[in-house]
């Protein structure tokens, strides 16, 4: 298999990613320091790809603080886009296809339907706009590519809302989570499970694709699944969205359509609340 170089080792997706790598035996595949992999230095980028010549690149890299990134608009978005086309060109110049990692929230998400590639994207704020904005920088730098817009993306490494709940459900007697707002939650090994398939197929259908698991649910159903499979005993209350105001808007609907993925890579997806379990066994365990 072709040599793998992963960007944002250290994040959530990355580790999910090395570990799913460890399960699958794959060993031509770099998991380079931060430092050593600054998507804001091209330089070091050059040097990286130089230096390691991958045949493909896994892109985790980015600023996913939604709401920060409302005042922080400059760092979201030299990351998110300046980082994404930097990695982009050094990818063309190396010829190595890179793998983009992208968002739900590039969605205004005020229609309930299944969305696909080519709906038209809105972001209603600075995150889903900073994301929108990387993925348009590398379909006009870089041909050799594979954009994958995601969602609500949780597992047993990093912070996510998963670990959050079993936080505070042990800690409280009573939650209120949002009810009003509709998703599909991701298991990030099943992401990269799913990366590793579209590598391992050597296909050039390269473009924009859309991966979640499969289902449909709420914030609250949610909290609610993930209370009930690990045994934690918590009042959760509905509420909606209004009484909860954040610095950034989120989408209301933003389920994605996967026919293109499944079609193009033949890839099964769970369903969302069977990997849910596992994730959570994952954790009791550890």
């Amino acid at each position: 298999m072709s040599k793998i170089l992963v960007i944002g080792a250290g994040g959530q997706l990355g580790q999910c990613l090395k570990t799913v790598a460890a399960r699958r035996g794959i060993t031509d595949i770099v998991f380079p320091a931060e430092q050593d992999a600054n998507i804001l230095d091209e330089t070091v980028l050059r040097n990286l790809l130089s230096a390691e010549k991958p045949a493909f690149v896994i892109n985790c890299a980015a600023y996913t603080a939604v709401d920060k990134a409302e005042e922080d608009q400059a760092i979201a978005k030299a990351i998110n886009e300046t980082g994404a086309a930097n990695l982009a060109n050094a990818c063309l110049e190396t010829g190595a296809t890179l793998v983009h990692v992208s968002t739900d929230f590039v969605f205004e998400g005020n229609e309930v339907k299944l969305l696909k590639e080519e709906d038209v994207a809105n972001p209603i704020n600075v995150y889903g706009l900073t994301k929108l904005d990387g993925e348009k920088a590398i379909e006009h730098i870089l041909p050799q590519h594979f954009i994958l817009r995601t969602s609500w993306l949780y597992s047993e490494y990093a912070n996510n809302f998963v670990k959050t709940m079993l936080k505070l459900g042990a800690e409280r007697d009573e939650l209120n989570i949002i009810a009003d707002q509709v998703g599909t939650p991701t298991y990030a090994i099943d992401l990269a499970h799913a990366i590793f398939d579209i590598i391992q197929s050597d296909s050039t259908a390269f473009g924009l694709y859309h991966y979640s698991n499969e289902g449909v649910t709420s914030w609250f159903d949610f909290a609610k699944a993930i209370f009930e499979i690990s045994g934690t005993s918590v009042k959760t209350n509905p509420i909606p969205g209004t009484k909860y105001p954040t610095p950034a808007r989120r989408p209301a609907f933003s389920v994605m359509d996967k026919t293109k993925i499944k079609e193009t890579f033949n890839i099964n997806i769970p369903y969302w609340r069977d990997s849910l379990v596992q994730c959570i066994r994952v954790l009791q365990e550890n």
